[in-house]
């Protein structure tokens, strides 16, 4: 079965009505039949994390599912964070930290970030090192990523970690 069908799904708030193969994957859907480029493909095996998006409102990896298989979802990608063009507290924290290193798995992050930091507004620092063990990034540099996700939760472990970076 390889004849296109029509999929309508909200992307970021917007309607996207396109034809697409059925084993078309999501985030392929997204970067080339919706433009969205934010979502990565790293792995294409669901281990890296490079490819998260919010489906219905809980992150999946948008590689390990078709397209027309969340037809009618609601997709949130790493463009649908910011507001106005102006970037969330989220992404302004890993800029602060520079957190965002080589940008690769960053989309992947802050969505899983996101959804972390709303089911727990008081994190610890191992929790968010727990919460982002999903996630891989090639540059290896989780410690400034836990740090933009901690600033982004106000901890009071960021300024005690400054204080003894100095």
């Amino acid at each position: 079965m390889t004849e296109k069908q029509k999929i309508t799904l909200m992307v970021n708030g917007s309607t996207e009505t396109h034809w697409v193969e059925p084993r078309r994957l999501l985030a392929d859907y997204l970067r080339h039949d919706v433009g969205l480029k934010g979502t990565h493909i790293g792995c294409e095996h669901g281990v890296c994390g490079a490819c998260t998006v919010r489906i219905d409102g809980r992150t999946a990896r948008s590689c390990l599912h078709f397209a027309i298989a969340v037809q009618g979802s609601e997709i949130e990608t790493v463009e649908g964070l910011s507001e106005d063009g102006r970037l969330a507290e989220l992404q302004k924290a890993f800029h602060a930290e520079h957190g965002l290193q080589c940008g690769f798995c960053t989309p992947g992050f802050l969505l899983t970030a996101e959804e972390y930091l709303s089911e727990n507004p008081a994190p610890t620092l191992d929790g968010i090192r727990e919460a982002l063990t999903n996630n891989l990034c090639r540059c290896t540099g989780y410690v400034n990523i836990v740090k933009a996700v901690a600033r982004a939760a106000a901890l009071p472990q960021v300024q005690e970690d400054a204080n003894h970076d100095r």
